[in-house]
């Protein structure tokens, strides 16, 4: 690997965009699933990227989700477009509408006004934290992000107003400092993070929904007293690589309704909106602390998965308020 590059916040910016170019590719052997059938949902949408169109949650294919800034007469403001590598900036934003004029009102969902993911171009970082809101609109929360490069802002939120959808904004973020672009992690069936080990099982498959099943353990013994976290057991969120297309996946079951146990399995339906390469995050809470998996999926091949597991990096600890710094990868 050569040696790091020292970058401005322009350049960082750069590496934003031709990131995209930089993961697409990375990906190689598929970790789970069959190939996807020839024939495509028709919510499936074609993109000009080498991954192919995106979604967000539920069990269709969807269109793609964080990919735009502006959606449904929202926009995404991203005030802090730039920060410092390995320094705690506070990242401030405000959605307006289609006047300009900034959201005060929110739906809670899975226990928030809005939830907020920070991602690297190359999905080795990722960060899922929740701001706080001002009276005037404006959201804010400290973060500190590891690397040099460019980054992927979405925030993931419902308006108040009636009849109002779930909408993914997502806007460029570019952290300056010393540069060095890493792999994107390989296909893997197990990851390992803060001593607790967590296996994937099941798949996404393109156009079609697949049921994932994520199993927890710690020391070789079934973890059987997970805690809700966010109204769930388990949050999992999918990002394609290349364009980072956002698919936010619910739960199957939730705590209290008297047939979802709290471990040591988690279950999952997604619908992958095109064949490719994807990384998934998996947040859950245990003895207090909220801890993330993390694992690169393929959809849409058929070659079977290692057994090797991958050590998911260690990164800033973590709770669920809005002075969190994340859960870091």
């Amino acid at each position: 690997m050569h040696a790091g590059l020292k970058i401005t916040a322009f350049a960082a910016a750069l590496a934003a965009t031709f990131g995209t170019a930089y993961g697409v590719g990375m990906g190689i052997d598929p970790v789970v699933e069959d190939p996807a059938p020839a024939r495509h949902d028709s919510h499936s949408e074609p993109s000009p990227t080498p991954e192919g169109g995106g979604g967000h949650g539920g069990h269709e294919a969807e269109s793609a989700g964080g990919l735009q800034i502006s959606e449904g007469g929202y926009t995404l403001d991203l005030r802090t477009p730039t920060v410092t590598a390995g320094t705690r900036s506070d990242l401030r934003f405000v959605i307006r509408d289609s006047g300009g004029r900034a959201v005060t009102a929110y739906q809670r969902e899975h226990e928030k006004e809005l939830h907020l993911i920070v991602a690297s171009r190359d999905l080795v970082t990722y960060r899922h934290v929740h701001p706080s809101r001002a009276a005037d609109g404006t959201w804010s929360i400290p973060v500190e992000l590891p690397s040099a490069g460019g980054y992927r802002v979405f925030a993931d939120f419902t308006p108040a107003k009636k009849g109002a959808e779930n909408l993914t904004l997502g806007a460029d973020l570019a952290a300056s400092g010393s540069y060095e672009p890493q792999k994107l992690p390989a296909p893997n069936s197990t990851a390992k993070t803060d001593g607790y080990e967590v296996r994937i099982a099941g798949g996404l498959r393109s156009g079609k929904a697949s049921e994932l099943k994520l199993n927890v353990s710690r020391g070789g013994r079934p973890v059987t007293n997970l805690q809700p976290y966010l109204g769930a057991y388990g949050h999992l969120v999918a990002l394609r690589s290349g364009d980072l297309a956002y698919l936010h996946v619910h739960p199957n079951g939730e705590p209290g309704d008297g047939r979802t146990a709290p471990g040591p399995g988690i279950s999952f339906t997604a619908t992958a909106p095109s064949s490719g390469t994807y990384r998934l995050f998996l947040d859950f809470k245990h003895e207090g602390e909220v801890h993330t998996a993390a694992f690169t999926v393929r959809a849409g091949a058929a070659t079977a998965p290692t057994d090797a597991p991958m050590d998911t990096p260690a990164g800033a600890p973590s709770d669920e308020h809005g002075d969190e710094p994340g859960h870091g990868h």
